[in-house]
């Protein structure tokens, strides 16, 4: 059962990694890395341009999760998905049939990840599986 880790290089998502790694070892399973790339709106140039600079903006992100996780002689899987990050880490839970999500937090408070709609705040809400939320190092 693998371990499902959303990252794009944001200071939770980086201390997320640690512990996902930390967690796959102890348990013997593969990281899937997750980045979900969904560019908003979903029309004209500019939602081309946009698309194409987050997929290299994930590109980037996860090659430098791929170096710390192997590493650490951790197996890694990496999906980038076309999809919002909630949507993209559900999808990927469901389809490898992850043991845990590990998700970084920005240290939002209850009240601002629900009106901005926080990565976290929607995982805790709508996943079967576990989610594992990281605070960001002070």
């Amino acid at each position: 059962m693998p371990i499902v880790l959303g990252y794009d290089e944001s200071p939770g998502a980086v201390r997320a990694l640690s512990v996902a790694i930390e967690v796959s070892a102890a348990f013997g399973e593969p990281l899937v890395l997750v980045y979900g790339a969904a560019a908003p709106g979903a029309m004209g140039e500019e939602y081309q341009a946009h698309t194409e600079a987050l997929r290299q903006t994930g590109r980037i992100a996860l090659a430098h999760a791929v170096d710390a996780a192997e590493t650490a002689g951790v197996t890694t899987i990496v999906e980038m998905l076309d999809e919002s990050p909630a949507q993209a880490l559900l999808d990927a839970a469901e389809r490898h049939q992850a043991r845990v999500i590990v998700v970084g937090s920005y240290g939002e408070g209850p009240l601002r990840g629900a009106l901005l709609g926080a990565v976290p705040h929607k995982l805790l809400h709508l996943s079967k599986t576990p989610v594992l939320c990281v605070p960001a190092a002070d």
